[in-house]
C-alpha cells in the first residue's frame, strides 16, 4: 500500500492537519475502494455479520472515534504496533465496514450518520480549538489548531449537505 510506504507516511505524519485530515480518510478511502473485491471473498461473512448495515456502521464510528483521540495520534508516531494498528484497521475495518454497510442503509439511517459526525467532528473542532494545553506531544500547537479548524470546516460542510437533502428536491431538476 502506497500509504504505508516509510517516505509517505512519514510526510503524512510530519504535519498534524495532514495525518489527521489527509492520511486517516485517504486509509479509509482505500478500504472503500477495497471492499467489493472483499465482499466478492467474504460474502457469505459479510451477510451473515452486517445482513441490515448497523452492525458495520457501528464497527466504522468506533474505528473513527478512536482514531479521532489525539492519544491515539501520538501513538501511532512512537508505537510501530499502533501504527500498524492503523494501517490495517482504517482501510479494513473502517472503509470496508462502511463500503459494505451504507448502501444497506436507508436514506434516514444514512442521514443520521451523518448528523452524528457532524456533531462529533464540531466537538473535536472545539477541543482541538479551545484546550487549555497541548493536546498532541508530537505536534505544535498551532497545529492542533489547524486540526480543529479542519473539523470544523468539515462538520460544516456535512451540515451544509444534510440541509441540501433536507431542503432541495431533486426530482424538480430532472
Amino acid at each position: 500500500m502506497f500509504l504505508a510506504l516509510p517516505p509517505v507516511a512519514r510526510f503524512m505524519e510530519s504535519v498534524m492537519v495532514l495525518h489527521m485530515h489527509m492520511q486517516m480518510p485517504m486509509l479509509v478511502i482505500a478500504g472503500i475502494l477495497m471492499a467489493p473485491l472483499m465482499r466478492q471473498k467474504l460474502a457469505r461473512f459479510f451477510e451473515k455479520w452486517n445482513a441490515n448495515g448497523w452492525p458495520g456502521t457501528l464497527l466504522f464510528i468506533i474505528v473513527i472515534g478512536y482514531w479521532l483521540l489525539p492519544r491515539a495520534m501520538d501513538d501511532a508516531l512512537t508505537n510501530t504496533g499502533v501504527q500498524l494498528f492503523k494501517f490495517i484497521s482504517l482501510p479494513f475495518l473502517a472503509g470496508v465496514s462502511l463500503r459494505v454497510s451504507w448502501s444497506k442503509l436507508n436514506n434516514v439511517s444514512q442521514n443520521i450518520v451523518l448528523a452524528f459526525f457532524v456533531l462529533v467532528f464540531l466537538a473535536m473542532g472545539w477541543i482541538y480549538l479551545f484546550a487549555d494545553e497541548q493536546l498532541c506531544n508530537n505536534y505544535l500547537l498551532i497545529e492542533q489548531l489547524q486540526v480543529g479548524w479542519g473539523f470544523i470546516l468539515t462538520a460544516v460542510g456535512i451540515g451544509i449537505y444534510l440541509l441540501y437533502v433536507a431542503f432541495v428536491d431533486p426530482s424538480q431538476y430532472e
